[in-house]
């Protein structure tokens, strides 16, 4: 489909890559991969014809089509969603008109018998049967569907895209892309703007589509879902690897190890020519040897070995005061916005050393609850921020707030303590920050660039709660791994939002869903939390098919369906037999959602008055007794005890209601 050859791209006085040479086959799912500034984004640019290559040719068929989504783009703010994304089907609407047209004027003409009506019949009906074989209208249902695959509801369609962020407007771009339908799907970073919830449906739109896809993404999961292949761009070489993203890692560390004997080897040749020429040099009866060793010197190549990996290298936090045991405890927390409730009720608490994460759909209420916590906008209910908690905060926006007059080395110098500081060399390569880069000004950085800088200044403050926001988006994998493993030592506690798998897996043990104005505790890594929202999502489709065929089963089937449901032993399901099987499945579902909040109630409170034990021995000391800290604390658990007793009461009451 396309075909590259000997492609070579020159910004400066070294090339950015030459000599490139690979082919992009119909239905190839190819990661493009590389480190910061290797030229992937500028690879991208010169396949779709955005950029001209230094030399080298890239051959497209005339009839071959391609989609591509930039990393920043012009936004259109002049339609609704809806009217943006009828854009990929303009094609569509342009054979419409002709088609209206056409139909007028057979309307309107009278001449049945002539030749130029019958020529103008013919061409309505292949243009209408062309028009039909397209979808003909049936368009609207594919823009609604793709539309909230990304996240957006039907009362979004409506909406003027002024009235977006701009990672939203980035998703209607996507949608555009993705409708369309091209032969090859060129997609740069498309998940920075997604929640998980979308990353899994664009993962299996693109697993369905018929379209080659390249992708340049630093979400190792999204990646492994998707690509079966790899290109890195790596010395200046773009180097074709035939597997799945973690087989190329193993074999790019195979292929180092070659390269470093292999460099090794040379450096020894070379010592030894050197050596010789040294020593015979001034023998005249060693001169032509010394001359062959010269030119042999001259002709050799030196090997270039690949940018060392330094996500090997280990970084910490600074020890900080250890905190009180409970860092965050939400009690009834709500914010609204005018008529609009972000969320309400939320109740729970964070103990010391967990690491959580917060997770849900974009404009659910995740950035909001981090403010509410850091106290920078106001909220109803109680929120206590426990003893002695020092906060790092990783705002979206963080980048923004760095002293643009300093330089990049200056800028962490200023945060650095102790032994650290003999590493800041070291913790900026990291962080692509290595050479010349550390002399930069922050002032000319890029967005991505500032963000790191903001996440290695953080990282190098003492604090005991660490709270991240989106803090991977700009971060390429190595860089996210050694945050990763950063975070993972750290022996405070961590609140992440996030929406990159790989980068929660392992790191965390409780999630916290937000959706619907509430926000729901889930025990376990992000994986585990992943699995039981697919297995709930299967039993709801399943629930839906068994209800549409119990439609269309005829009636002895039916009697046989009844029978099966009234040999059930729940409640639910005998209670009445005017309800219909939906109504019953409902039922169940709802009794099975209070038995779930029931059992959390419970533990909840068990885990409360176990608290209030290890209070009263505290208090029983005359320190403890006159602590204002834990009397506090033993005063607001009890709180709590008596609002979750209450609130296990309602929902036994409740329950009992649905099993009558």
């Amino acid at each position: 489909m396309i075909s590259v050859e000997g492609l070579k791209v020159e910004f400066g006085v070294k090339p950015l890559f030459q000599d490139a040479s690979f082919v992009v086959n119909p239905r190839d799912r190819i990661a493009l991969v590389g480190k910061n500034g290797a030229g992937k984004s500028t690879l991208l640019k010169i396949l779709c014809g955005e950029q001209k290559p230094t030399s080298g040719t890239v051959a497209v068929p005339n009839d071959t089509s391609i989609g591509y989504l930039p990393q920043v783009m012009i936004l259109q703010d002049d339609t609704t969603v809806r009217e943006e994304a009828r854009k990929a089907f303009s094609s569509n609407t342009q054979m419409k008109e002709r088609l209206d047209q056409m139909n007028n004027e057979l309307a309107e003409r009278t001449d049945y018998e002539s030749d130029d009506y019958m020529a103008l019949v013919q061409r309505y009906t292949e243009a209408h049967e062309r028009y039909m074989m397209l979808g003909a209208d049936n368009y609207e249902a594919e823009i609604e569907r793709t539309l909230a695959g990304l996240g957006f509801l039907r009362s979004d369609l409506e909406r003027p895209t002024s009235e977006f962020s701009g990672g939203w407007r980035m998703r209607i771009e996507l949608a555009k892309i993705l409708l369309q339908k091209p032969d090859v799907l060129l997609l740069d970073e498309p998940t920075n703007h997604l929640d998980i919830e979308s990353i899994q449906w664009l993962e299996q739109f693109l697993a369905q589509s018929s379209s080659a896809v390249l992708l340049v993404s630093h979400d190792r999961a999204f990646i492994n879902n998707v690509t079966n292949r790899t290109l890195e761009i790596s010395c200046g070489k773009v180097i074709d690897y035939r597997v799945k993203y973690d087989e190329y890692v193993k074999l790019r560390a195979e292929r180092r190890e070659q390269q470093l004997r292999a460099y090794e080897n040379q450096q020894k040749e070379i010592a030894d020519m050197r050596a010789f020429i040294d020593r015979f040099r001034y023998q005249a009866t060693k001169a032509v040897q010394v001359q062959q060793k010269v030119k042999q010197l001259e002709k050799i190549v030196p090997i270039e070995i690949d940018e060392v990996d330094n996500a090997a290298m280990h970084l910490k936090f600074p020890p900080c005061l250890r905190s009180g045991d409970y860092p965050v405890i939400c009690d009834g927390v709500g914010k609204k916005y005018g008529e609009h409730q972000v969320f309400d009720e939320v109740t729970f608490t964070i103990k010391r050393g967990e690491k959580v994460a917060f997770v849900g759909k974009n404009g659910e209420g995740k950035s909001t609850l981090v403010k509410c916590i850091m106290n920078e906008i106001p909220f109803t209910g109680g929120l206590k921020i426990g003893h002695n908690v020092q906060i790092g905060y990783f705002a979206q926006n963080q980048a923004q707030l760095l002293d643009e007059s300093l330089t990049v080395f200056q800028t962490i110098d200023y945060v650095a303590k102790g032994d650290i500081r003999l590493r800041i060399n070291d913790i900026l390569g990291a962080f692509m920050f290595g050479g010349e880069e550390s002399e930069k000004k922050v002032k000319v950085l890029s967005g991505g660039e500032r963000s790191r800088l903001a996440m290695i200044k953080l990282l190098l403050e003492p604090v005991n709660l660490l709270i991240l926001d989106e803090p991977t988006n700009h971060l390429d994998m190595q860089s996210k791994d050694v945050l990763k493993e950063a975070v993972k030592a750290f022996d405070g506690t961590a609140i992440i939002v996030s929406h990159d798998r790989e980068f929660l897996d392992g790191l965390v043990t409780k999630v916290y869903e937000f959706g619907g104005g509430r926000v729901v505790e889930h025990l376990g890594g992000i994986y585990d939390f992943l699995r039981r929202k697919n297995i709930e999502s299967f039993r709801e489709l399943e629930m839906s098919a068994a209800t549409e065929a119990s439609k269309n089963e005829p009636d002895d089937t039916s009697v046989n369906m009844h029978r099966k449901q009234e040999s059930m032993k729940t409640p639910a399901m005998t209670s009445s037999g005017k309800a219909s099987f939906l109504e019953q499945r409902e039922q169940q579902k709802k009794i099975r959602r209070l038995e779930k909040s029931i059992k959390e109630a419970e533990d909840k409170i068990s885990t409360l008055e176990n608290r209030i034990k290890e209070l009263d021995e505290v208090l029983c000391t005359p320190e403890g007794a006159s602590d204002m800290t834990v009397v506090t604390e033993y005063t607001s658990i009890k709180k709590l005890i008596d609002q979750e007793t209450d609130r296990w009461e309602q929902l036994c009451e409740e329950l009992e209601e649905q099993q009558k």
